[in-house]
């Protein structure tokens, strides 16, 4: 019957607590804003502003040759992959480069298509930008796929035509027509969720302690771990609000991204992700003096989160010593949870094991803050 009353005072401390939480969150206005913000225009920009990797590219052209086929080639450049070809003379090639005025720049030799149609190999020279890397990269390939591929359907017109002996059918599945805002929104939520709850766990409990409420909770007969839990479940409680109204308004109703897998599963998984980084957030908040340090703090944690957990580049391509080490990051497990449940539509009988992973991270962390909050807690006292 003791044991009862007990853990029904404890139940009802970490509520009560919990509540406090909320209404000083209700009266900080700035963090409303934030949470508004990030979960609306911020997923609503990374799905449909940020520009493709190959989006309107600026190429110019010199054509000495004057062919049919060189005539090709330049048209088989068009929006919205690239800019339609400036057609330039060969002594504006470097200064147009220099300018930047185009960052692609193919020179076509006289004689080109007299020798395509002898069967020799002539040279195409391509000028490439490299400082804006990210059209660099792509383009370079792109353009040699434009050009190879004009090459021989000439070819093959003026000579008969042959079918090739093997024709490779593309299927993109999970994303037939490639569409980047399908990815954008749902990494910005899963990225969301992780850098909020640090923020507001930790925002709370160093506000408490600049404003001396701490030591008010202190003589009140609440326990370090009631006072933790208290945070962790309302803080979290509002990022899990917070991404579920995303997903449903501005994932699935404003930019159309069709959902395949449970919901429900998803966020289960995004609880046990807050669990983990809740607790971290408050493990960091004891570990800065106040709000400047612990803002420096999270950037250094937050955005190797972000950028080695596997949601931009894909952690295979990653080296050894990095995919291990995010093995223990719980962003990384959260990640492969939020891909698999909603593009692939999995079951829990496929992301058992990042659930699994999650809970016993969570746990870790869990302990490794309430040993510090205490620590704290007790240096205060």
């Amino acid at each position: 019957m003791n044991k009862q009353r007990t853990r029904a005072r404890h139940l009802a401390n970490i509520y009560r607590l919990g509540v406090k939480e909320l209404w000083s969150l209700w009266r900080d206005p700035m963090m409303i804003l934030l949470i508004v913000y990030v979960f609306t225009a911020a997923v609503y920009t990374a799905a449909t502003a940020m520009p493709e990797t190959l989006h309107k590219a600026p190429i110019a052209i010199v054509d000495e040759d004057d062919s049919p086929l060189s005539q090709r080639i330049v048209s088989a450049f068009y929006p919205p992959q690239f800019i339609m070809p400036q057609m330039i003379s060969m002594s504006e090639m470097d200064e147009g480069m220099d300018d930047g005025r185009f960052t692609f720049a193919l020179y076509i030799p006289q004689g080109f298509q007299r020798d395509v149609l002898a069967g020799r190999a002539p040279d195409l020279q391509l000028n490439v930008d490299a400082t804006r890397m990210s059209q660099a990269f792509s383009g370079s390939g792109a353009v040699q796929q434009i050009v190879i591929g004009e090459v021989n359907e000439f070819v093959q017109r003026q000579r008969g035509g042959s079918a090739l002996p093997v024709d490779l059918a593309l299927r993109a599945r999970f994303n037939p027509a490639l569409e980047k805002s399908w990815f954008g929104g749902v990494m910005r939520i899963i990225n969301n969720v992780t850098m909020l709850s640090i923020i507001l766990t930790g925002a709370a409990l160093i506000r408490e302690r600049e404003h001396g409420t701490i030591e008010h909770l202190l003589v009140m007969p609440v326990t370090p771990a009631e006072i933790m839990l208290s945070k962790v479940w309302s803080m979290g409680l509002v990022v899990l609000l917070a991404s579920a109204l995303s997903v449903n308004l501005v994932v699935r109703g404003l930019i159309g991204v069709p959902i395949e897998g449970s919901l429900p599963l998803f966020f289960a998984g995004a609880a046990l992700c807050l669990f983990a980084t809740t607790s971290m957030g408050i493990f960091m908040a004891t570990v800065a003096r106040n709000m400047p340090q612990f803002g420096m703090l999270m950037m250094l944690t937050i955005m190797p989160l972000m950028m080695l957990s596997g949601g931009m580049t894909p952690r295979e391509s990653m080296p050894a010593l990095v995919q291990n080490i995010m093995l223990a990051a719980p962003t990384t497990h959260f990640v492969e949870i939020g891909q698999a449940i909603l593009y692939r539509g999995a079951g829990i009988e496929v992301v058992w094991k990042p659930f699994l992973w999650l809970a016993v991270i969570g746990g870790v962390l869990f302990a490794l803050s309430l040993a510090r909050f205490r620590k704290t807690i007790s240096q205060m006292a």
